[in-house]
């Protein structure tokens, strides 16, 4: 560089607001699809929004209830199937079932995240040598506490975004 030049800066501080925009919408889009850690990347995105802007708005109160939420959902869309069993009286292997395909059911997309968690809660009260009646009536309550952990799921997300957006505007 010859003297008397200016060094020419590029601000890429954008671009990090541009990933952490994405990972949100990510996030959101995983509070429907199972198979996307949808709480997870919408904290971490909130995180990294937060980091690039040093801070100043969203502080460390705003963040440790944003993780706090995201914590709270997650563990309640992962136990409600099983939650759901257990109400209706399954057995301890239609509970195990439940659990074992909830966990392969969220390698297999949205459908087998639906259906792992009802299909082993079936596979395991028939196992346990119940009726076909029983067993139905399992995997019926199984599906509904999912649908009660996805509904729970979206109200932290909608929760996140509202701690997150308080400490950008207040």
């Amino acid at each position: 560089m010859k003297s008397g030049q200016a060094k020419m800066t590029i601000d890429w501080s954008w671009a990090g607001y541009a990933l952490a925009i994405i990972m949100m919408l990510a996030g959101l889009a995983g509070t429907i699809y199972p198979a996307l850690p949808g709480l997870a990347l919408l904290g971490g995105g909130m995180l990294l929004a937060a980091w690039l802007g040093d801070f100043a708005s969203v502080g460390s109160t705003a963040l440790i209830i944003i993780g706090v939420l995201a914590v709270l959902g997650m563990v309640m869309e992962n136990l409600a199937g099983f939650l759901g069993a257990q109400k209706s009286g399954a057995s301890r292997q239609a509970l195990i079932g439940a659990l074992i395909g909830g966990l392969v059911g969220m390698f297999l997309g949205l459908v087998g995240a639906i259906i792992g968690p009802i299909v082993g809660a079936v596979i395991g009260e028939l196992q346990a040598r119940r009726s076909l009646q029983q067993a139905g009536k399992v995997g019926i309550a199984t599906f509904i506490g999912f649908l009660a952990g996805t509904v729970i799921k979206i109200a932290c997300a909608f929760a996140m975004l509202a701690v997150f957006l308080g400490a950008l505007v207040f």
